[in-house]
């Protein structure tokens, strides 16, 4: 046990750790957990054997509840709804079509069995939220056309649509089935998905409005119980548990609840554990000395579904928008698959249909290289297609962005020294941003005019616009002892360092 949270422990700080290293050179966050999970594999430096598939499956599939309910609660809807329409197309018909021509790549040139083949680009139909999210938020690729809204909305909901594709076509290779049957099992999938999400998320909403939590953090508990719910009572019915649970967190997520920030931080958390775990988990599931025997196949899958199946299935459906072209070519160039495309490739290898390919492995190679090569060139090539905005900013499509700006206040007491002291309050020169909130005069609060003339002992109540920086900064507070080595000096004597400065000095007075 002890050894086991050892490791676990180690895994996450490494994670994190290189994960600092990724950002830094443009590389996918998923991309590096996965070579993390490879090292510690059989085939790695550590040699840590692991051949469960159906844990794999088990976990992954919970931890992908929570990463596509934050998909959906991560999402501004105000700023998504102006190209829903665009990118809810994208996200369902966009899968079928590049489903269909990965598959019939797979059958007609590559050789697998037909349903095999549709299985294969089933599997690998949807793209990857979370790399999506990372790459755009890490970068700030700020992108013409509401192009970031696109994106998001779009691969936040399209791997409902795959993972549909994914268990009919399963169900086709393990049994013979009518007609009738796909049918209801598509119906099932879509409408228990969509009715039983919207029933979840106003009964969510609900009580998130009308029902104070006494201890604090409860309410992140009931909202994680109810993305568990959001899965599990469609799956229940045969209903599509991903699709609720991307429902009910759009419309949570969108509420104008009064906790969505704190929401939005930990979701953040659970969602980064999540992808930390499941990646380096399909990592370390993984046997790289497998891979050179697959890898011409994964390969020409890789090829074909950068460079034909996605830019014409975007070319078809973004068309009739008269979308341009250069946001064609980002919007495929973004196409990138990632752990959902693994964890569904699991799924098949675990379920009972027969198949005559390493699946797993053929998928995970593939994943690697999309992530690899599209992740790592996505700015670049958005620069090359003149797609950066630097009056649009990225951050506005998701939930944890405000617009609004924090005010802070300062307590100012005029005393008889003070500069102010028998002045108007229409002669002071207040910088411009300041506003006098309030005057304090004894027991009495005034509210300020210009006539108002300041006594001696009145207190200040100042407004203005508080402060908020990217760069690096740190205030700490230091008390001098007798024996401190400043304790006696002038502060024109001190030595500090260039970056470093004083900025209040306080007496503190004992009785």
């Amino acid at each position: 046990m002890a050894l086991a949270l050892f490791v676990v422990s180690v895994v996450i700080m490494c994670c994190i750790f290189f994960n600092k290293i990724s950002d830094r050179f443009g590389l996918p966050m998923l991309l590096i957990f996965i070579v993390i999970g490879m090292l510690f594999g059989s085939d790695g430096i550590f040699k840590i054997p692991f051949e469960n598939y159906t844990f794999a499956e088990q976990f992954c599939s919970v931890a992908l509840i929570f990463i596509i309910f934050y998909g959906g609660f991560g999402t501004k809807w105000s700023e998504a709804k102006k190209v829903a329409g665009k990118s809810l197309v994208l996200s369902s018909v966009g899968v079928v079509a590049t489903a269909l021509l990965t598959g019939l790549f797979c059958h007609y040139v590559l050789h697998f069995e037909f349903l095999e083949g549709m299985l294969v680009g089933a599997v690998l139909s949807s793209t990857d939220a979370a790399s999506v999210f990372s790459v755009l938020r890490s970068k700030q690729l700020n992108l013409k056309y509401n192009t970031a809204s696109i994106l998001e909305l779009e691969s936040g909901s399209n791997d409902p649509w795959a993972y549909m594709l994914t268990l009919i076509l399963l169900s086709m290779i393990r049994s013979s089935r009518i007609f009738n049957d796909y049918t209801y099992m598509l119906f099932a999938q879509v409408g228990y998905g969509v009715v039983l999400g919207a029933v979840i998320a106003v009964f969510a909403v609900y009580i998130l409005r009308r029902v104070k939590f006494e201890i604090s953090g409860f309410d992140t508990i009931f909202v994680s119980a109810i993305a568990l719910l959001s899965y599990a009572l469609p799956s229940m019915v045969g209903g599509n548990g991903y699709l609720s649970a991307y429902i009910v967190g759009i419309v949570v997520g969108n509420a104008g609840l009064t906790t969505t920030k704190t929401l939005v931080n930990f979701f953040d958390g659970v969602t980064g554990l999540a992808q930390i775990l499941i990646f380096f988990l399909l990592g370390l599931l993984a046997t790289p000395s497998i891979i050179p025997s697959i890898f011409g196949i994964a390969i020409a899958i890789a090829t074909f579904l950068t460079f034909v199946a996605r830019p014409i299935a975007t070319w078809l459906i973004m068309t009739p928008f008269k979308a341009p072209l250069n946001q064609q070519g980002v919007i495929t160039w973004a196409g990138f698959r990632g752990a959902t495309s693994i964890v569904f490739a699991i799924m098949a290898t675990v379920e009972n249909a027969v198949t005559h390919s390493d699946l797993f492995h053929v998928v995970f190679c593939v994943v690697l290289l999309s992530i690899g090569l599209q992740g790592t060139l996505l700015p670049f090539v958005a620069r090359k297609l003149d797609m950066i905005d630097d009056d649009e900013n990225v951050m506005k499509t998701f939930n944890d962005y405000s617009e609004e700006k924090e005010v802070q206040f300062i307590r100012l007491v005029i005393d008889e020294n003070s500069r102010w002291v028998n002045k108007q309050i229409k002669d002071l020169e207040l910088p411009r941003g300041v506003l006098i909130a309030m005057l304090l005069r004894g027991k009495e609060t005034v509210r300020p005019n210009g006539a108002i003339t300041l006594l001696p002992n009145d207190i200040l109540v100042l407004c203005g616009e508080g402060f908020s920086d990217d760069r690096m900064f740190q205030l700490e507070e230091l008390r001098l002892t007798k024996r401190h080595e400043w304790c006696g000096k002038d502060i024109s004597e001190l030595n500090l360092p260039e970056t470093s400065f004083i900025v209040i000095v306080e007496e503190m007075v004992s009785y």
